[in-house]
């Protein structure tokens, strides 16, 4: 478990003493549901629910000796319950109890990490509205293409955000799922109105089949809901990265009173949150895989599955938990540097208003192949030689014969861009 990025909230759900927790809670629907049913007397039902405890030390102690988890844990039940022991456990198979409490455990992770990323949503939506009139230099391949607004950029990342959340819903949903059908899943010493009944009352969906275990699609369908909060992180943090750079320093992340940025050069500040972001989300793809890999087991199951769970399950849920804190902590104390957005857009002699002249020159009736020659030798001629390329173009006989000099002024400025990002920005928070 990768403990140091932990809260103490994430830290509880994946303690082995919630683990246990969950294991009895289990037990206890069961018997609640066998009690219904008649089978176990109601009095020696509310002495279970009364005296069952259990003592992680105990049960690690009684393991040593058992080598069976499970078994070391009812052993240990049964020293509070007394007699009435003799009904824990009735008509189940050890990965009933494993199963259905694990689902307990990723559906309260990921409760938790929705919680966080409702928290960010929100913050990206302030930043978005916040900027959407603060135009940036939007860039292909890393190069300068076309203005838009800094409240773009971030709507942008919102509104992949918001359909990352929309993912973790489903996959906590479909992960809620609880399976008590007893050795190879049928029913064979217990019936499925006691599963439907115990799932109830854990606030689980009974499994429709099941073989030994639950289907580890459902859980593989969680775990890539981790991979999309983690990707839709980094595509931030890449980007903030790119920003911060010393060339174009159009947004930095909060430098703190004391943070040092090098041993050795005391000028540094670097985009450490982001980097440290990029990082953790290629940890929280990789444990994709093997989740992947749990799906086909040996015939009704083996157990290969399960160490691989012990450890991908707290470590991504304890990793995308910190992730979206730490992100919304970056993004809430976000340094925005319009003055060099404004500097960065003019930085290339106005080039890259180069297709409102393209399209001007259509408008005149030129196909689109001499336009587009017209335009590339002009702007081509403005980036190598450092030239303005407005003026370059009002100089050239082939445009000014079809444009006057107020078109050609008209086509380069972006004041249309405001109204659109904000109808785009819109749609963005409807959803």
């Amino acid at each position: 478990m990768i403990k140091r990025y932990s809260t103490p909230e994430m830290t509880d759900v994946w303690s082995d003493h919630n683990k246990y927790q969950k294991w009895l809670d289990v037990e206890l629907a069961v018997c609640e549901a066998w009690a219904i049913e008649g089978v176990i007397p109601k009095k020696s039902f509310r002495n279970i629910k009364k005296r069952a405890s259990f003592n992680v030390k105990k049960i690690e102690k009684i393991e040593k000796i058992t080598k069976h988890d499970v078994i070391a844990f009812t052993t240990n039940v049964a020293e509070y319950v007394g007699p009435d022991s003799r009904y824990i456990h009735l008509g189940l198979t050890s990965s009933d109890v494993l199963d259905t409490a694990f689902s307990l455990q990723l559906k309260e992770s990921g409760l938790l990490i929705k919680k966080e990323l409702l928290i960010l949503i929100n913050t990206l939506k302030k930043l978005s509205k916040k900027y959407i009139e603060t135009p940036i230099m939007g860039r292909s391949h890393g190069i300068h293409a076309e203005v838009t607004t800094f409240g773009l950029v971030v709507a942008n990342w919102l509104d992949e955000m918001i359909r990352a959340k929309q993912r973790l819903e489903r996959s906590i949903s479909q992960c809620s799922v609880g399976k008590l059908s007893g050795a190879v899943g049928t029913y064979s010493n217990i019936s499925k109105s006691i599963e439907t009944k115990a799932c109830k009352i854990l606030k689980l969906k009974a499994a429709d089949i099941s073989s030994q275990i639950i289907n580890r699609d459902y859980y593989a369908d969680f775990f890539i809901s981790l991979g999309f909060i983690a990707t839709c992180i980094e595509r931030i943090s890449i980007q903030i990265r790119h920003l911060q750079r010393t060339e174009v320093q159009e947004v930095e992340e909060g430098f703190t009173k004391g943070q040092k940025g090098s041993s050795a050069m005391p000028h540094k500040r670097n985009p450490i949150l982001s980097e440290n972001l990029s990082g953790i989300a290629r940890f929280v793809r990789s444990n994709i895989s093997p989740a992947f890999e749990n799906i086909p087991l040996w015939h009704e199951r083996d157990i290969s599955h399960s160490s691989v769970e012990r450890i991908i399950a707290p470590d991504s849920s304890i990793a995308v938990h910190f992730m979206i804190r730490r992100a919304n902590s970056m993004m809430s104390n976000l340094k925005v540097y319009k003055e060099n957005m404004i500097k960065n857009i003019y930085k290339t002699n106005g080039i890259i208003f180069s297709q409102n002249i393209l399209i001007k020159l259509i408008e005149k009736g030129l196909t689109r192949e001499n336009s587009y020659k017209i335009v590339q030798d002009n702007a081509h001629a403005a980036w190598d030689s450092g030239k303005n390329f407005k003026d370059l173009l009002l100089i050239d006989d082939r445009v000014t014969k079809l444009l006057k000099k107020v078109e050609i002024d008209s086509a380069f400025n972006f004041d249309n861009l405001f109204i659109k990002a904000k109808q785009i920005l819109n749609r963005v928070l409807k959803k």
